[in-house]
C-alpha cells in the first residue's frame, strides 16, 4: 500500500494504544487517519503483556475509561469478527494485614461511589472461589466481579480491522523520522518510505514516545523497565474460569492461561533500561531469562499457590515496559507542540487502559479538549524537571516499587530530593519542617514539635502530625501565621491587547482597573473548570497571575493556546517571586511593623493589590487568602525573600508569629469552604454546580469562552451542586470518595475530606446528584450519612462555609 501524501491525522504506533485511538478517530469522528507503525502491529511491548484488566482507579474519570474499555473489549468481537479473548473472571485482591484490609474498605467504598460491584470477602470464601490458594495467612480479599483478563495481540488486530473498516489506513514497517515544523506546529510527517503532510500527530510509541516526541521538541517522561513473568504447564485443579489474583503484600500477581497460571509481580528493585534512546529494530523484543532477580517472586507465589512446586515453566517473558514518574500513564496535548499528541506511558495496564483510552483520546485530538477530568493522566501535569532523564528513571524506578504497597494517605515520594527549595528551605529546616514535594518544590508541610521526630509516621487511621497540625491551625486562627509558598506558579501578561484579552479567556471580570485583585476561573467549551487562579492588575496594560504548583504547565499552555492574537505577551516568571503569605488576626499588627505604607483597611481593602517597601524591597501585596482569615501574601524579588521573612519573624515576635505549613492550610481552606481545583472543582464541574456562579460575568454582555454552555443551563435545574459534609464521629478519617448517602441512596462523593480543628470536626465535600435536579428544598429535607471504609456514618450538610460564613474576617 503506497504511503499517501496527505492525512488529517497521523498516529505512530501500532500497539493497543495506536490502534484504539485510530479505531475511534474513524469510527467516531470519521477522520482521516493514517497509522504507522515502525515493525509489525503489536510487536512493541503490547504482545508480551500479561493482559489483566481491572476497572477501579481512584480517580472516577480514569475508572470510567476503564469500565468503558471492557465494554468494549466484550462487543468488539461482533463488529470485526475478530476475537479479543475477553473472559471476565472477576478478581481477587488479597489482604494479609489490617492496613491493607482497611485499604480494600476504602476501595469498596470508592467502587460503590464510582458504582462499581466491589465485595469484601473472607479467607474462607476464598478457598471457596481458588481452592489451590494457600489462605492462612488472610484477613480477607476483595472480589471485583466485572474485572477479568484478555489477549493483547488479539484486542490490538480487532481493533485494527475495526480502525480499517471505518476508513484508516494502517501502514507497517514505516519508521518516523522527523517532523517537518512551522511555528512550533507540525506540518508533515518524515517517514523511511515519504513525507506525509498532515494536521496533527498523535503519538503513541510506546517506549519510543520519548525520542519520537523529542524530535518535534516535546518531551514524554517515561522510563522503560524490565517487567517479568512466567508462564507454567498445566496446574492440576485449575479451573478455566479461575479469578484473576492480585497478591499485593506478596508482590505478586496471577491470571490462568491454558490450564496453567500466568504469574509475575512488582519488586522493589527493578531494572530500569540505560537513560538512553530504545534501539529502532527492538521489535518483539526481549531479554534473558533473570532467574536471580525473579526468584524474590517464585518464592511469594510458591508460598500463596503451593502446586506451583511441582509443576514445570513454560516460557519466561523478560520484556520491556514503559513506566512513569507517579505511575499514571501519559495523554494529551504536548505543551510545546500546538498540534502533537501523546497516548503512552501506562505502566503495564495497557490493556486495561487501551480501549477507553483511544476514546477519549480521540476525542481530544478532535475536539481540543479534553472529554472527561483528566487531569491525573495529563501530559501538563509534568514541568521542565522532566527533562532530567535520570531523575526520571530514579523517581520511575521508586514508583515502580510502590506497585503493590499500601497506598497510605498523604505518602510522599522520596526520590531525587530535594530538587528545587526555596530561599527559606534551610530556616525552615531549623524551624522543624517535614517537607512534602509538589512539582519538584520542597514545601514545608508541618513542622514538628520538640520531642518528635521530624519525619511522617505513615497509618490509615490519624498520622503523626495530627496534633501538630491543630497547632498550627489554630495559631493561624488566633493570632499570626507565616506560610512559604514561593512554588506558585506564577505568569505575566502584558500589552495594549491584554485586558480584552483575558477577559476573553476568564469567566470573572479581571480588568477592573490597576490595584485591583480577583479570583476567577477559565472555563472549557462546556462550561467545566479548567484553571482556577488570582488576577491582580497592576497597570492598564499588566496583569500578575497566580495558580497552584502543581498546576503550573497546565494552566500556561491553557492560557497561551486560548489567549486571542493583539499586542499581547505572556510569559512564566514563577522563579523570579517568592511569596510569604501573613495570615492570622494579627497580621495587620505586624504589616505596620515592617511598612510605611497604609495597611488599614481602608487604605488598602480585600481584593487589592499594592507594591510596598519591606526590608527594603519592593514587595507586591496582594490582600487576598485560601485560609480564612485577615492576610496579604507577599510576592518579593526571589533573593529578597529570606531578608523579608527575617523581618517579618522579627516584626511578629510580640505577637507570637511562628511559620506553617501545608497541612494546616488545608485545614483551614476545608472549614471555609474554599474549593481546590483537581478535586473539588475540575473540567468536569461548572462554577454554578460548584457553588461559585459570583464570580461568573453572566450578568453583564462580556463575551468569555464557557459563556454559551453557562447560558443554555442558566436558569435551569442543575442536575449537582457542591456541598459541605461533617461528621461527629471523632475518629472517621475522611480521604476522599467516601460514598454521600441522602436517605439511604447513594447521591455523590466526597471530593476532598479532612479535619477542622475550629469545628472540632471531620469535614468533607462533594456533589450532590439527583438527575430531577438538585434544589434548595432536595438539599435541606434529606437525612445524610458517609459510608467510611465501609462503614456508614451519620453527618450532616451544610451549603454555607462552617466558619466565617459572613466573611468578617478576611475583610476585617
Amino acid at each position: 500500500m503506497t504511503l499517501p501524501s496527505h492525512a488529517q491525522i497521523v498516529v505512530i504506533g501500532g500497539g493497543i494504544i495506536g490502534c484504539s485511538t485510530a479505531y475511534h478517530l474513524a469510527r467516531d469522528h470519521k477522520a482521516d487517519v493514517v497509522l504507522l507503525e515502525q515493525g509489525k502491529l503489536t510487536s512493541g511491548s503490547t504482545w508480551h503483556a500479561a493482559g489483566l484488566v481491572g476497572q477501579l482507579r481512584s480517580s472516577a474519570s480514569i475508572t470510567r475509561v476503564l469500565k468503558y474499555s471492557v465494554e468494549l473489549y466484550k462487543e468488539l468481537a461482533a463488529e470485526t469478527g475478530l476475537e479479543t479473548g475477553w473472559k471476565m473472571t472477576g478478581c481477587l485482591r488479597l489482604a494479609t494485614n489490617e492496613d491493607r484490609w482497611t485499604e480494600y474498605k476504602r476501595l469498596a467504598t470508592t467502587a460503590r461511589s464510582f458504582g462499581m460491584e466491589m465485595h469484601l470477602v473472607s479467607p474462607e470464601e476464598v478457598k471457596r472461589m481458588w481452592p489451590l490458594m494457600e489462605v492462612s495467612d488472610l484477613v480477607g480479599a476483595s472480589w471485583l466481579p466485572t474485572d477479568g483478563q484478555a489477549s493483547p495481540s488479539d484486542i490490538t488486530q480487532s481493533l485494527a480491522k475495526g480502525a480499517r473498516m471505518h476508513g484508516a489506513k494502517i501502514h507497517e514497517e514505516i519508521r518516523v523520522t522527523g517532523f517537518g515544523m512551522e511555528g512550533g506546529r507540525i506540518t508533515s510527517v518524515k517517514t523511511s518510505a515519504g513525507e506525509i503532510t498532515c494536521e496533527k500527530v498523535v503519538n503513541c510509541a510506546g517506549q519510543w514516545a520519548r525520542q519520537v516526541g523529542a524530535m518535534a521538541g516535546i518531551e514524554v517522561p517515561l522510563q522503560a523497565v524490565r517487567h517479568q513473568y512466567i508462564v507454567t504447564g498445566k496446574v492440576p485443579g485449575l479451573a478455566g474460569d479461575a479469578a484473576t489474583i492480585r497478591d499485593p503484600d506478596r508482590r505478586t500477581y496471577f491470571k490462568e492461561e491454558v490450564g496453567g497460571l500466568v504469574m509475575g509481580g512488582y519488586e522493589p528493585n527493578p531494572q530500569p533500561l540505560p537513560t538512553g534512546d530504545i534501539p529502532n529494530d527492538w521489535q518483539f523484543h526481549l531479554f534473558e531469562d533473570d532467574y536471580d532477580h525473579f526468584e524474590q517472586h517464585l518464592v511469594q507465589a510458591m508460598a500463596r499457590v503451593p502446586a506451583l512446586e511441582t509443576v514445570g515453566v513454560k516460557q519466561m517473558i523478560n520484556g520491556p515496559e514503559s513506566f512513569t514518574p507517579d505511575g499514571n500513564f501519559i495523554l494529551g496535548p504536548a505543551p510545546e507542540c500546538a498540534n502533537m499528541y501523546v497516548g503512552a506511558g501506562f505502566n503495564a495496564f495497557g490493556i486495561a487502559s487501551g480501549g477507553g483510552a483511544g476514546w477519549v483520546l480521540a476525542d481530544w485530538v478532535m475536539n481540543g479538549e479534553a472529554p472527561l477530568d483528566l487531569w491525573v493522566v495529563d501530559i501538563r501535569r509534568f514541568s521542565a524537571m522532566h527533562r532530567d532523564r535520570q531523575w526520571v528513571s530514579d523517581r520511575t524506578c521508586e514508583a515502580y516499587g510502590k506497585h503493590y504497597t499500601i497506598g497510605f494517605p498523604h505518602e510522599e515520594y522520596t526520590s531525587g530530593r530535594p530538587r528545587i527549595t526555596s530561599p527559606l528551605y534551610e530556616r525552615l529546616k531549623a524551624h522543624r519542617a517535614v517537607f512534602g514535594s509538589k512539582l519538584g518544590w520542597e514545601r514545608a508541610n508541618w513542622f514538628a514539635t520538640e520531642g518528635m521526630v521530624a519525619e511522617d509516621v505513615y497509618s490509615m487511621g490519624r498520622q503523626n502530625w495530627f496534633a501538630p497540625v491543630g497547632e498550627e491551625h489554630r495559631h493561624v486562627r488566633e493570632a499570626v501565621g507565616i506560610f512559604d509558598q514561593s512554588s506558585f506558579a506564577k505568569y505575566e501578561v502584558t500589552g495594549a491587547d491584554a485586558a480584552r484579552a483575558l477577559e476573553h479567556v476568564f469567566a470573572n471580570k479581571v480588568a477592573k482597573g490597576p490595584g485591583r485583585l480577583t479570583y476567577t476561573q477559565a472555563l472549557n467549551s462546556r462550561g467545566g473548570i479548567e484553571c482556577d487562579l488570582t488576577v491582580a492588575q497592576l497597570a492598564e496594560d499588566r496583569f500578575y497571575l497566580v495558580t497552584g504548583t502543581g498546576f503550573r504547565t497546565h494552566d500556561h499552555a491553557w492560557i497561551a493556546e486560548h489567549l486571542p492574537k493583539g499586542d499581547v505577551a505572556f510569559r512564566d516568571i514563577t522563579e523570579d517571586w517568592g511569596v510569604l503569605s501573613l495570615m492570622g488576626p494579627k497580621a495587620r499588627e505586624v504589616m505596620a511593623r515592617v511598612t510605611e505604607a497604609d495597611v488599614s483597611n481602608a487604605a488598602f481593602p480585600f481584593g487589592h493589590v499594592r507594591e510596598i517597601g519591606v526590608a527594603g524591597a519592593t514587595v507586591r501585596a496582594l490582600r487576598v487568602t485560601y485560609v480564612g482569615e485577615l492576610g496579604w501574601e507577599l510576592h518579593v524579588p526571589l533573593a529578597a525573600t529570606g531578608a523579608v521573612f527575617d523581618a517579618l519573624m522579627a516584626a511578629g515576635a510580640g505577637a507570637g508569629i511562628r511559620p506553617v505549613g501545608y497541612r494546616a492550610i488545608e485545614s483551614l481552606r476545608l472549614e471555609k469552604g474554599y474549593r481546590a481545583w483537581s478535586s473539588d472543582i475540575t473540567p468536569n464541574d461548572t462554577p454554578f454546580e460548584a457553588g461559585l456562579g459570583w464570580a461568573v460575568k453572566l450578568r453583564s454582555n462580556a463575551e468569555f469562552i464557557g459563556r454559551p454552555a453557562l447560558e443554555a443551563a442558566w436558569g435551569g435545574r442543575l442536575k449537582k451542586r457542591l456541598a459541605g459534609f461533617t461528621l461527629d464521629d471523632p475518629d472517621a478519617v475522611l480521604v476522599g470518595r467516601e460514598t454521600i448517602l441522602r436517605d439511604g441512596q447513594p447521591v455523590g462523593y466526597l471530593t476532598s475530606g479532612g479535619y477542622g480543628y475550629t469545628v472540632g470536626k471531620s469535614i468533607g465535600y462533594g456533589y450532590v446528584r439527583n438527575p430531577d435536579g438538585v434544589t434548595d428544598d432536595f438539599l435541606g429535607s434529606g437525612r445524610y450519612e458517609l459510608v467510611v471504609a465501609n462503614e456508614v456514618l451519620p453527618a450532616r450538610i451544610a451549603m454555607a462555609p462552617f466558619y466565617d460564613p459572613e466573611n468578617l474576617r478576611i475583610r476585617s
